[in-house]
């Protein structure tokens, strides 16, 4: 889920309080209408589906369905010749030993690092010193083996990072999933003695945001009681735990309301591991937040837009991203307050310009090392990183010489100095990892991921489209150097379009191996909806814009057909979670225009996409099926309700995994069935674990991926 503002506070007097609803409390942003439009009840709301069983996830009928749906797929795709030889290929690369791992910083001086391979297939977490890494076989010594964890305790875990004290980092909240779901239990553990820790804490599995206050009290917003969770599926009532208390013991400190996203506790801390402040985070909507300071016996709601988001304390500034304009700031502007004087008076808090990206730029990252703030930008989608110091005057920035024309990645900071880990990779260029000083601005490249496919085969280039409005939307074409311009590459087109993600080129040696080197073109869309150019390039495809979006990527589409880079008889898409309603979308609007459609864990039925799985969560990016006017739009693109007998769809291959709770496979199910009674053929595949990444292990991923690069082979190949 998308980080919800980051919350803050300046004292462990904490306190139980309720806010006001939104509309009392946004400044008047969202005051009610005159008259609102009734709500339609939800039980309304595709009431005839004959596939409504379909949203029990683990029903005996839905379960009978998926695997007899598998028992067909499976043969098809994985009976093809290439099969075998595809999926040993994928998994050689994902299990690859020379694989240059990416670490992190820890406060008692290790790096650390979560590693999958052949032999640890749900992985390990491990550790070793900075010199031993730079070596090219590391010393590493594992602190916690999930495999072995498993097998001792008869349980399927996923491992989902662990949470840790400052500044030793040696008490750490690792975090376990049943399967990959989104619901996690979370248990103490001591990286000294590598145990978990005898009476420590532990939070019994639940969708549940969490975070260390000290070293005996957490702060934990998740089910208290049995229901006690937003329509989304989440958290809204936040406690204080104490080393010893049992969970109903918990104090209460902040309470949201159902209608909610979640609320979340958060707390910034200087260099030394010392809280500074703590905080409430109210998600009012996905992307609206309201951000309380618990201070003494009253909270504070601070005098920020809804649409901004906390990212990081430096230098006695807390920093923060404008998503919308505000009070003379810009949508997209990088801004700091003093944060001894917010806390003082916070109506009276004076924001400094921090940064302001151009129209072509946005800041994706933001992290901070001892006293710098460094930021990572997009600039036409390519990666450049900036250090900028706070000083009497404001702030001053330089730039740290990182390769141009790639993807830039602010990774772990060290709190005790300057230093942090930046990663640079291409489409045609493996990660690289960099140790770069953020004072001295000294960069040092310490390790490099090993090439796993000749891409000396290949060209990198980046045009644009024209959208049915005149946008200009840019796309980055990864293609064989000797192409012949007469439409027949078989190329993969990518994109996403949703959220604020943006799309960054990336180095995939299994997309390369399985797709690349055997002649294929890969192409990513950078439409709307992303966050390529800002929060604007997102505002510009949410709701009532929605169409824009899908606009985008048929102009796209239209525009490789137009330069003979392809034709539609060789052109296929994939994208996944939002990016599989996407397709959806291409195969009712423009089926023409494609020869293979892969749908990942896709959303599908938008008109009850708000009741199954964490579906409410998402009403601020797509509209409101409940209310009338919002239900028109949506109907308009609704991939489930728009299938229609009679049409020229291609074969489509769907993917979803049982364990997803965040997009219920429901959407998939139902989409496959439909496009069954409607006559078409369809190719299913769900995977029981995985989660919403649809892989628990490398294993499975390797067989997902060579199940997609056989279809496609299968429809644009052949």
């Amino acid at each position: 889920m998308r980080k919800l503002l980051t919350l803050l506070l300046a004292s462990t007097s904490l306190m139980t309080f309720t806010p006001a609803t939104a509309a009392e409390t946004n400044n008047g942003a969202d005051k009610p209408k005159a008259a609102e439009e009734a709500r339609t009840p939800l039980t309304e709301l595709g009431k005839n589906d004959p596939y409504l069983w379909m949203e029990e996830i683990e029903g005996a009928r839905a379960m009978d369905w998926a695997k007899a749906q598998n028992a067909k797929t499976l043969p098809v795709l994985q009976g093809d010749k290439r099969y075998a030889d595809l999926e040993a290929k994928a998994l050689a690369i994902l299990n690859a030993k020379d694989r240059a791992p990416g670490v992190s910083f820890a406060g008692d001086g290790s790096l650390r690092n979560f590693w999958q391979d052949a032999d640890h297939v749900r992985g390990v977490w491990r550790k070793t010193s900075l010199e031993s890494y730079r070596t090219a076989d590391p010393a590493w010594e594992t602190i916690l083996d999930i495999d072995a964890l498993s097998k001792a305790e008869g349980a399927n875990w996923v491992f989902k990072g662990a949470s840790c004290l400052p500044p030793e980092d040696t008490r750490c909240l690792v975090t376990l999933s049943n399967g990959g779901k989104d619901a996690v239990t979370v248990r103490e553990f001591d990286t000294t003695t590598k145990t978990f820790v005898s009476n420590g804490f532990v939070l019994p599995e639940g969708k549940q945001n969490y975070t260390w206050l000290d070293k005996d009290t957490l702060l934990v917003g998740r089910e208290w009681k049995p229901g006690e969770l937003t329509k989304s599926g989440y958290a809204y009532v936040l406690k204080s735990l104490k080393r010893g208390q049992s969970l109903d013991q918990a104090v209460e400190l902040f309470r949201g309301t159902e209608t909610d996203v979640s609320v979340n506790p958060f707390v910034l801390r200087d260099p030394d591991g010392k809280v500074v402040a703590v905080m409430a985070g109210r998600g009012v909507t996905f992307f609206e937040a309201e951000t309380y300071l618990l201070e003494g016996d009253k909270p504070v709601k601070l005098d920020l837009p809804l649409k901004s988001s906390i990212q990081g304390y430096v230098a006695g500034q807390m920093v923060v991203l404008m998503e919308q304009d505000w009070k003379g700031f810009k949508t997209g502007d990088l801004i700091s307050f003093d944060l001894a004087k917010l806390k003082a008076a916070p109506d009276q808090a004076v924001a400094t310009l921090v940064l302001r990206p151009t129209a072509r730029q946005s800041v994706e990252q933001v992290t901070t090392t001892r006293t710098k703030l460094v930021v990572g930008l997009l600039d036409n989608v390519k990666g450049a990183a900036r250090v900028l110091t706070h000083g009497p005057k404001g702030w001053t920035s330089q730039a740290l010489d990182l390769p141009a024309n790639s993807a830039i990645g602010l990774g772990s900071t060290a709190e005790t100095d300057e230093r942090l880990f930046v990663t640079v990779t291409g489409y045609l260029a493996p990660t690289t990892y960099w140790l770069a000083d953020a004072g001295s601005l000294k960069l040092e490249q310490v390790k490099a991921s090993p090439a796993r496919f000749d891409a000396s085969t290949h060209v990198v280039e980046q045009f644009e489209a024209t959208s049915t409005d005149g946008t200009r939307i840019p796309y980055f074409v990864v293609r064989p150097k000797g192409i012949k311009y007469d439409g027949q590459a078989p190329t993969l087109l990518y994109a996403y379009g949703g959220f604020q993600v943006p799309m960054t080129p990336g180095y995939s040696g299994v997309m390369g191996k399985l797709w690349l080197e055997r002649g294929g073109t890969y192409v990513v869309a950078n439409i709307r909806g992303g966050g390529e150019f800002g929060p604007a390039w997102h505002e510009a495809g949410l709701k009532a814009n929605r169409q824009k979006v899908y606009d985008d990527f048929f102009a796209v589409s239209q525009d490789l057909i137009t330069r003979k880079i392809t034709s539609p008889r060789r052109l296929g898409i994939m994208g996944g979670s939002n990016g599989g309603l996407l397709m959806g979308v291409a195969l009712t609007q423009r089926p023409e225009l494609y020869n293979a459609i892969v749908v990942q864990v896709p959303l599908f039925d938008m008109i009850r996409y708000s009741q199954i799985g964490a579906g409410a969560s998402w009403v601020g990016e797509y509209g409101d099926p409940a209310i009338p006017s919002e239900r028109a739009v949506i109907a308009k693109y609704d991939p489930y309700s728009n299938l229609k007998a009679g049409q020229k769809y291609p074969e489509v291959f769907i993917e979803t995994s049982t364990k997803d709770d965040r997009v219920h496979p429901a959407h998939a199910r139902k989409a496959a069935a439909k496009l069954e009674e409607l006559g078409y053929p369809v190719l299913y595949y769900e995977n029981i674990d995985g989660g919403h990444a649809a892989s628990a292990n490398l294993a499975e991923t390797a067989r997902r991926q060579a199940l997609e690069y056989v279809y496609l082979s299968k429809k644009l190949i052949d």
